[in-house]
């Protein structure tokens, strides 16, 4: 499985929305212009967060992205369904019933077991998304990440 670009650009964009003051807003181009991304490819994803009510946006030349909620209650799984749906990672199309060596009116018993591990391993890997959201993100730059780089970057979204 491999997320599209859209989910790594959303996240990062998220993490700055979360460092602004509540009340500001983000471009879009302001966004895309930081991250050296396509506008047009990352207005859909945000839009994707906004249908999802993860962030609000605002028209006009002082509008853009806030975040809806407070950084706490938004969590990496509500970013990645936002951008690439709920559907499970792995779908299982039951191509055991292709063996040509089974009886043809043959009843299988329960799921197959390797639908049974992979829907496991979608489940493993979503309660880890689930269990991360904005505010440790954000806990996590403030460690790594030199608080002068993080203050230059705050201000570097709110000038004009």
């Amino acid at each position: 499985m491999q997320l599209g670009n859209q989910v790594e650009w959303v996240l990062h964009c998220c993490s700055i929305l979360a460092s602004m003051p509540a009340e500001s807003h983000v471009s879009t181009k302001d966004l895309a212009e930081f991250h050296g991304v396509p506008k047009e490819y990352l207005s859909k994803a945000l839009q994707s967060l906004a249908q999802a009510g993860l962030v609000a946006s605002t028209l006009g030349p002082s509008g853009g992205y806030r975040l809806n909620r407070p950084p706490k209650d938004i969590s990496f799984l509500d970013i990645v369904e936002a951008v690439e749906g709920r559907r499970s990672t792995f779908q299982c199309t039951e191509i055991r019933r292709n063996n040509p060596c089974r009886k043809k009116d043959q009843r299988d018993k329960g799921v197959c077991a390797i639908a049974g591990v992979m829907h496991k391993a979608d489940e493993a890997w979503r309660k880890e998304l689930r269990a991360m959201n904005l505010e440790m993100l954000g806990k996590r730059v403030a460690a790594d990440v030199d608080p002068a780089l993080l203050e230059k970057g705050v201000r570097w979204f709110s000038s004009p």
